[in-house]
């Protein structure tokens, strides 16, 4: 990974929600209680981990989203200014903050119902977003928000020449006007399936997608992720190889520092090398945003350092 010669400028409109975690040997079947053996309340939130991840790996981040007026909202909102994101296009409404509700088991395997909150009121645009959104590099979106907002930012982004990564998370139909302003459409093995109707077969699930945007990344976890994009061949990056404590946010750290990496210019294969560092260095630790590395850590365990 290459020194950047500029900082990259990395718009996110997504959620943010306040992650209540619960620890467990194994997750519950249907209709069992279990006994957990801890409790940790943790910001997190799809757009405002991704937005932590870009800002922790160097960039300068801005995000659009909505919080409550509750004590979630507050925390939520300091916790993305500590980490060095700019919040000023985070609105405040009267709906309760977003959360999301996960089990983590011994595996570091997880299962989470999320509820929207105030994230269902991004149903637009509002003043002063779009101005942000011409001004970065890159805009990082998902779907834990409208998917009306998620188009009229990428549609935005399309109008001002900005590159939009879309994680398509949690997995849903997407109308072709929102693939057709995304330059890289970057979801896990299960949402390209889900996506695409072809399962176990990630090549051809990119291949399928291809036809709806330029650039796809497929993630694989331990397996590590495959780029396609059109008129080239497909190709694999290896996962780094370590033990998983909890694998929350893992997707949103590779997503957030796949995004710098792109920015500043390294070659698509470095920067899905330098996005695996950073996601292996994550499912080490517990938490979602909590958990996600600083530049130099990522730096130091791509060089084999760490």
């Amino acid at each position: 990974m290459t020194d950047p010669t500029k900082t990259p400028h990395i718009a996110v409109l997504g959620s943010a929600n306040m992650d209540l975690v619960a620890y467990v040997a194994k997750a519950p079947e249907r209709g069992e209680t279990v006994t957990g053996r801890e409790f940790r309340t943790v910001p997190g939130g799809k757009g405002a981990n991704q937005a932590v991840a870009a800002a922790r790996a160097g960039a300068t981040v801005s995000m659009i989203g909505a919080v409550g007026t509750d004590a979630f909202g507050t925390q939520l909102r300091t916790s993305l200014e500590q980490s060095g994101v700019d919040t000023d296009l985070l609105r405040t409404v009267e709906t309760p903050t977003g959360t999301a509700h996960i089990v983590v088991d011994d595996d570091g395997g997880n299962a989470i119902v999320v509820i929207p909150g105030a994230n269902g009121t991004v149903t637009a645009l509002a003043p002063g977003d779009e101005g942000l959104i011409a001004s970065a590099d890159t805009l990082l979106l998902q779907l834990e928000v409208p998917v009306e907002g998620v188009l009229a930012a990428a549609q935005a982004a399309r109008r001002h020449g900005v590159r939009t990564v879309l994680t398509p998370a949690p997995a849903r139909p997407l109308p072709p006007e929102l693939l057709a302003a995304t330059d890289l459409l970057l979801p896990n093995e299960h949402e390209a399936a889900a996506l695409t109707g072809i399962a176990d077969d990630p090549r051809a699930a990119a291949g399928a997608l291809l036809s709806q945007v330029p650039e796809v990344v497929i993630t694989l976890g331990s397996r590590g992720s495959l780029y396609a994009a059109r008129g080239a061949e497909p190709v694999t990056v290896p996962a780094r190889q370590v033990t998983a404590v909890d694998t929350t946010g893992a997707g949103d750290t590779f997503a957030g520092t796949l995004a710098v990496a792109l920015a500043e210019g390294n070659s698509v294969v470095d920067a899905l090398s330098w996005a695996s560092s950073a996601a292996a260095l994550s499912v080490q630790r517990p938490g979602a945003s909590a958990s996600m590395p600083y530049r130099t850590e990522i730096d130091g365990a791509a060089d084999g350092v760490s």
